[in-house]
């Protein structure tokens, strides 16, 4: 069975309500605190986690910045990433997404709640707006998710090269950066079936603006997938 249907069906009487409150939310977003709206698709995730059979591991949770307006990345899995991050980091965030993902209902609301941004890659001067628009949502104080591959990786826990562009955000900023490494998130909605897994999601070192501030976007791009690339060799499950 596909495991997204298995978390529906093991949620099956949560669902409808939970989903007409996102919508509701989504419809009426700058009526309720950002926190309020974030702990509700929390706990959308955290349930579909659960009846999904996944066994969410999280590490370094302490490394994550006291203050926000800070820059989340992450190495890029699969569909369940995001879901991932969401269900494990109490901070709001909100995330800068290829646009196709806004045009799927449920995350279309989650884009609206979250003050998300669809980017389209193929059109330079929206891309430009995007990055822009986000530099000056993370200098008031919010937080933000890039998947610097761009697009999964399709290589299990092998990564692929980092866009640079992206890292113009953190640059303008002059924000902290938070890495994530997930680990083996391929397998939860990649993958057919839904027998237990489990999967890893670690929280490295922030990388503070002092650290970056003489590189280009290119050296940090290189800088920050190494170290997610370390932590991805130092914690996956080696083959037996």
């Amino acid at each position: 069975m596909n495991r997204i249907l298995y978390m529906v069906l093991r949620n099956f009487t949560k669902v409808p309500g939970a989903y007409l409150k996102l919508r509701h939310y989504a419809k009426n977003t700058d009526k309720y605190p950002e926190l309020e709206k974030y702990q509700h698709i929390q706990y959308i995730f955290q349930q579909a986690i659960k009846g999904g059979n996944i066994d969410l591991q999280i590490y370094g949770k302490e490394n994550i910045p006291a203050e926000d307006g800070f820059l989340i990345i992450s190495n890029h899995q699969g569909l369940f990433d995001i879901m991932a991050i969401a269900a494990g980091c109490d901070r709001p965030w909100g995330a800068v997404l290829k646009k196709e993902l806004y045009e799927i209902p449920f995350m279309k609301e989650l884009v609206d709640c979250t003050y998300s941004f669809p980017m389209d890659r193929d059109d330079i001067k929206q891309s430009m707006q995007v990055i822009i628009s986000t530099t000056k949502e993370v200098q008031k104080g919010r937080n933000y998710l890039i998947f610097p591959e761009g697009t999964r990786s399709k290589m299990g826990n092998k990564m692929l090269e980092f866009h640079s562009g992206s890292f113009k955000i953190a640059t303008k900023a002059k924000c902290p950066i938070l890495p994530i490494a997930l680990i083996d998130c391929y397998k939860a909605l990649d993958q057919k079936g839904h027998h237990p897994i489990t999967v890893q999601m670690h929280y490295l070192e922030p990388i503070q603006y002092e650290e970056y501030k003489d590189m280009n976007t290119t050296e940090l791009a290189n800088l920050v997938r190494a170290r997610i690339e370390a932590a991805i060799e130092e914690h996956a499950p080696k083959a037996e």
